[in-house]
């Protein structure tokens, strides 16, 4: 069970710098605010998040 939560754990960070080194600071804040909406089942927050990852990523693409 430690193994796996190190490995989702290392997954997790490596994702949080690859948002970082692509999209910058506001990737990383629009990745905490999804993570912490799903986490606390909070589906405003969550949502935010999202529509700010999909503006960026439709900003790029």
């Amino acid at each position: 069970m430690p193994l796996i939560a190190i490995v989702v754990a290392a997954l997790a960070i490596g994702f949080e710098q690859l948002v970082q080194w692509k999209y910058g600071p506001m990737g990383i804040i629009a990745f905490v605010a999804l993570s912490i909406g799903i986490k606390a089942k909070n589906t405003m927050i969550g949502g935010v998040g999202a529509v700010i990852l999909v503006m960026l990523l439709a900003q790029s693409g």
